[in-house]
This record gives structure tokens, C-alpha cells and sequence, in this order.
């Protein structure tokens, strides 16, 4: 009759649950560097042609006051504190996009990825610029709004009627400032994502 070997070893067996037991490697916590990246630059691009099309708005027009007198009255975005608080959040903005991109991709060209402590430095000053972008578009939009249609309550009149290329490039400007906006709370939203998942996998 035939034998089998029914051989056990002790060590075989003490190595299966170390095998089976072994912590999981540990998360690195990549920063998505190439979106982070991208839209740090998208932030940059907008920010910027958006301060370049507010500060060359100006234009100035023949504004009768009698029949045969009429004097030379310029529309400026200095004339507007709105404006002038909206041109220099974007500046903020960036010159924040330009620091925030080199130090994103000198955490990306790191063995161990980004840490934490950049992911939520992050965070922190991308909501805080947020805020600043949104209220400055906020602010610039309502004094553009006014200069659209006016407002009869106050007796503010309209004046993109007369000063139609100042209002285009305001409205450009604004435009361009609301998807600054919306990149920098797409920033702040791929922060968290990321520290949420280097919480989660620790």
C-alpha cells in the first residue's frame, strides 16, 4: 500500500499567518499632480487675461449737454471702488497661482508625494483666496449689473448704452473672474479628496 508523506512543519506553519496578516502597504498620498497642476495654471491664465481686459477697458465718449456743446467724459475702472478691489484680488490670485504651482510640482518630483501638511496648507489659503475671487466677481458684477440696465429706484442711470466696449470688457472680465472662481473651488474640493483618502488608508 502506498504511503504519503504527511510531513508538517512548524515553521511552514508560522509564516502562513504573518503571510496572511501583513499590514498593507503604506499610502503614499499622491497629489493628483498633474490635475493640481493643470488647474493651478487655468487659475493663472484666467486671472490674468482678466485683469488685462478690466484694465484696458477704458473708453471715452461725446456726452452732449446742449445743442452744439458737448464735452469728453472717460469710463474708467479706477472710477469704481468695486473695480478697483476686483483688479487686485485677481492680482492675488495670481501671483498665488504662480507660487502654488512650483511648490505642487516640487511635492510631484518627491519619492513620498505630498504631504499632509502641504495637501492641507492647501486647503487652507485655496478656500481662503476663494472667497476673496468670489467676492471681488461679487462686487464687480453688481456695478456692472447697474451699468446694464441702471436702476430706477435710485435714479442711477444706465451707461452701457453710451460706453458699450467699457461694458463688454467688464462683462469679459467678470466672465473670466467666475471660472477663476469655480477652478479654485475645484482646487479646494481635490485637497480634500486627497487627504481624505490618506486618512482613510493609514
Amino acid at each position: 500500500m502506498a504511503s504519503y508523506d504527511t510531513t508538517f512543519s512548524p515553521a511552514t506553519a508560522a509564516e502562513e499567518p504573518l503571510k496572511r496578516s501583513a499590514p498593507p502597504q503604506e499610502y503614499k498620498g499622491e497629489c493628483s499632480p498633474l490635475v493640481d497642476v493643470a488647474l493651478r495654471v487655468l487659475l493663472f491664465l484666467t486671472a490674468l487675461v482678466s485683469i488685462i481686459v478690466m484694465v484696458t477697458s477704458n473708453q471715452t465718449k461725446l456726452i452732449p449737454l446742449a445743442p452744439g456743446l458737448a464735452i469728453r467724459l472717460p469710463a474708467k475702472f479706477q472710477h469704481s471702488p468695486a473695480f478697483i478691489y476686483f483688479v487686485v484680488a485677481l492680482s492675488v490670485a495670481c501671483l498665488y497661482s504662480i507660487i502654488t504651482v512650483v511648490l505642487s510640482l516640487l511635492s510631484a518630483m518627491k519619492p513620498s508625494g505630498c504631504s499632509a501638511k502641504m495637501q492641507f496648507h492647501f486647503v487652507m489659503f485655496d478656500a481662503l483666496l476663494l472667497g476673496i475671487v468670489a467676492a471681488a466677481t461679487g462686487a464687480a458684477g453688481g456695478v456692472a449689473y447697474i451699468g446694464f440696465k441702471g436702476n430706477s429706484h435710485t435714479g442711477w442711470s444706465k451707461i452701457c448704452n453710451t460706453y458699450d466696449s467699457f461694458c463688454f470688457h467688464s462683462a469679459a472680465s467678470i466672465l473670466l473672474s467666475l471660472i477663476s472662481s469655480i477652478t479654485l473651488l475645484l482646487l479646494v474640493w481635490l485637497s480634500i479628496y486627497v487627504l481624505y483618502k490618506k486618512t482613510t488608508r493609514r
